[in-house]
């Protein structure tokens, strides 16, 4: 019971914004080798689970002030470009608003740093599964090839649910340009602002029933 919010910074299908600027002024955050510096993450650990799982959880990408402020926004219709109801198509219960641009300077800054770890393992999942599509090395450069393809408009997205609400199972894929890789991260803190509901994954095997993991998080943590 509670409310909780969660943030997609990134991830499969979100098309990528005009909004976030080059001018480097937003610089990513701690999202280096375990060692180079306050709270980097260990991602040969993450690459590896990833391979193993599919999934994978980074723990603390945000701070719990960062969390707060990011949720603090959702009132605030002029940050959002559009907002969507869930039960009106479908999806669940619990509504959603897609933030408009310039985006938040936590999330330009997570979607660069993010991307940069990441598009190698999408690199290396597609060559081994067939797939001829390649991504560029810096977020900057997809962007660039997406705005070619005429997809402007940002879609990380702020998720809001109450008592009772829930997301059904789904893929966000959509747009020519995705990116196969998506991060979720929880903004509410588990035991305080909300009791129950369980962030859920399932993987789909070819003749197998489908295997479902239930994924802990904590404040700040992101799961890929």
């Amino acid at each position: 019971m509670g409310a909780r919010s969660l943030i997609r910074p990134a991830g499969a299908g979100h098309l990528l914004p005009e909004g976030e600027g080059t001018s480097g002024a937003v610089e990513p955050l701690s999202l280096g080798e375990r060692g180079s510096g306050e709270g980097a993450l260990d991602w040969q650990a993450l690459e590896r689970e990833l391979d193993a799982f599919g999934a994978a959880v980074a723990p603390s990408l945000l701070t719990a002030e960062i969390c707060r402020s990011l949720a603090a926004l959702y009132p605030d219709d002029a940050r959002f470009r559009s907002r969507v109801v869930m039960a009106k198509h479908g999806f669940g219960r619990g509504e959603y608003k897609y933030f408009a641009d310039p985006l938040p300077e936590p999330i330009i800054a997570l979607r660069r740093g993010l991307y940069r770890r990441l598009a190698p393992v999408a690199v290396r999942w597609n060559a081994a599964t067939g797939i001829d599509v390649r991504y560029p090395a810096e977020h900057e450069a997809f962007r660039a090839r997406c705005r070619e393809a005429g997809q402007t408009r940002p879609t990380p997205l702020l998720l809001r649910y109450g008592p009772g609400d829930y997301n059904c199972l789904h893929q966000d894929v959509y747009g020519e340009h995705l990116f196969p890789l998506q991060v979720a991260i929880l903004l509410s803190e588990p035991g305080r602002d909300f009791a129950g509901g369980e962030f859920v994954l399932t993987e789909q095997r070819p003749r197998m029933q489908s295997r479902a993991e239930v994924v802990s998080l904590r404040q700040g943590d992101g799961v890929t």
